[in-house]
């Protein structure tokens, strides 16, 4: 653990030392509560993890690795907003402590930081602007175009969990100067990761207490959100399979690049199956 958590440290250094170079001072305050409350920082350790499982430097994706965890947060604070979700990581949320307007341009000055710290890397830049839009396209199906099957869910997982998975996933590898083979490697292992990390999040939606997630509970069934559970018969023990076919899946996409036994190699195995466990 101390090995993920030293790593960890490092992104969590270079956040704050964006956040408080950031102006107004309004600005780096907002950005800093919405990013510094807590978190698990699941994606940029997946950035950390790949850069060096590939033979990479940490130090080589610390950038990439804050990029998106900005990208992330920034997203989040957007579905506060359409849920109307006044608490996030067991403080209040943007919008709830500062008002709509300024939980909107927080959002737009992390994602502002964000590609900031990926404009060094033209792939860099690609790989963001593309999980963005599968982002994007799969926050207007779940408000606009409801899934109503099984199948329908796990395109929208893929793009609304999943992408930013994939990106966090590829843009280590390309820190590490992975093969392009490499690189989409890693990003089927990542994409599938967050696809199981979302229905377990569905699960403990349905399931786990306010207090237990630092967040509201309920909120699918409360806001008619298309949620695993919500739009078919599973129960939550079988949606939990569901989650742990995809983290096969993610491992079978690690098998699949001839990578040396690392401890890198080992935490990202590791994760594969934690996402299918983890009680917040």
């Amino acid at each position: 653990m101390e090995y993920l958590q030293r790593r960890i440290g490092m992104v969590n250094d270079r956040l704050e030392g964006v956040i408080d170079a950031a102006e107004p001072d309004d600005l780096s305050e907002q950005l800093g509560h919405v990013v510094l409350a807590g978190g698990k920082r699941v994606r940029p350790a997946v950035t950390l993890l790949a850069c060096e499982a590939v033979g990479g430097e940490q130090e080589a994706a610390v950038d990439f690795a804050a990029g998106i965890e900005f990208v992330h947060n920034a997203s989040l604070v957007i579905d506060d907003i359409i849920d109307r979700s006044d608490t996030r990581r067991g403080t209040p949320s943007a919008w709830s402590e500062y008002g709509f307007g300024p939980a909107i341009i927080a959002s737009d000055g992390l994602l502002g930081e964000a590609f900031a710290l990926f404009s060094s890397n033209d792939r860099a830049m690609e790989i963001v602007a593309e999980s963005m839009i599968h982002l994007g396209e799969g926050e207007a199906t779940e408000l606009a175009a409801r899934p109503t099957t099984e199948a329908e869910y796990m395109t929208l997982a893929r793009r609304k969990t999943g992408a930013l998975f994939r990106a966090s996933a590829e843009l280590g590898a390309v820190a590490g100067e992975a093969e392009p083979e490499t690189v989409e490697a890693f990003g089927e292992y990542a994409e599938r990761v967050g696809v199981a990390f979302q229905i377990r999040d569905d699960v403990l939606d349905a399931t786990a207490s306010a207090a237990d997630l630092g967040k509201p509970a309920g909120q699918d069934e409360t806001m008619d959100r298309p949620s695993l559970i919500q739009i078919t018969d599973l129960t939550p023990e079988e949606a939990d399979q569901r989650a742990r076919e995809q983290s096969d899946l993610a491992l079978e996409a690690l098998d699949a690049v001839d990578l040396p036994e690392t401890d890198a190699e080992a935490y990202l195995r590791d994760l594969a199956e934690f996402v299918v466990v983890r009680e917040r």
